[in-house]
């Protein structure tokens, strides 16, 4: 069997920054544990699958692997997922993916670049034990989202780079995204983002991290729009604004390799 591949660097403006996706396009879903060892095989932050969506409430079903486990949310590969079509698909300016544990995710054209709405997930307060600990710090406020959000906010991006977190510590705490943040220095905020438990220790840039990011902030710093940027060693820009209850995201993409997989 063969199958066709792009690997696409999302939230980049150029080739070998922002995060990694593979967006593979099926006719028809494959076994679970095939689609798992593809992204296993692919060893990127997520492998993005997609198949036309008979349903009639979108254009494309779409799921999402890393090398460990399935997810209910990623951005950057939706992002990605969105690139591959709108590239390949000129005379359309808006694709729609259903999902199975996130509703229906839009990606739209807008300049040289993409929005893509997601849902937001506004945190809030809660005590977590042992996550301090296991980012290496004493202080900061933590708030978490029900759906599998753990979010920590410090009071200088220099604290937020300066982090080095125990992976191990981390992972032993639960299979949740674990998100840092302060105000940022050349944007409005910054942030990074770890998920140990999903085979990530740190996550290039999380789209699906500013479902929590956007409502929080947005309502800290008093308006509906901001920009952020996620400080990983490949880093990645997003503008940031918050919609009712979807946290719209935009940013660029660049294809990086086209090929075929082969099973």
């Amino acid at each position: 069997m063969k199958l066709p591949f792009a690997q696409i660097d999302a939230f980049a403006d150029r080739p070998f920054a922002g995060n990694q996706a593979a967006v593979m396009p099926l006719e028809a879903w494959l076994d679970d544990t095939v689609l798992q060892a593809i992204a296993e095989e692919n060893n990127l932050a997520e492998t993005a699958f997609i198949i036309p969506d008979a349903s009639g409430e979108a254009d494309y079903e779409l799921r999402w692997f890393t090398p460990a486990v399935e997810v209910a949310l990623c951005g950057h590969a939706t992002l990605a997922s969105g690139h591959y079509i709108l590239s390949a698909q000129q005379d359309r300016d808006l694709v729609r993916f259903r999902t199975r544990k996130a509703g229906v995710l839009e990606v739209a054209r807008h300049g040289d670049g993409y929005l893509m709405a997601l849902p937001a997930y506004p945190p809030q307060p809660a005590e977590l034990p042992g996550l301090r600990a296991a980012l290496g710090i004493t202080a900061g406020e933590t708030l978490r989202h029900s759906n599998g959000y753990d979010l920590t906010v410090l009071e200088s991006a220099e604290a937020v780079l300066a982090l080095r977190p125990d992976f191990r510590a981390l992972a032993a705490l639960g299979d949740t995204l674990n998100i840092v943040t302060a105000p940022g220095r050349d944007t409005d905020v910054v942030s990074r983002v770890f998920a140990p438990a999903a085979g990530i220790d740190e996550d290039p840039v999380t789209g699906s991290a500013h479902s929590v990011l956007v409502p929080y902030w947005a309502a800290r710093l008093g308006r509906n729009r901001f920009s952020a940027f996620q400080a990983s060693k490949r880093g990645g820009r997003v503008e940031c604004e918050l919609d009712g209850d979807r946290a719209i995201l935009g940013g660029t993409c660049v294809t990086v390799i086209e090929g075929v997989f082969v099973l």
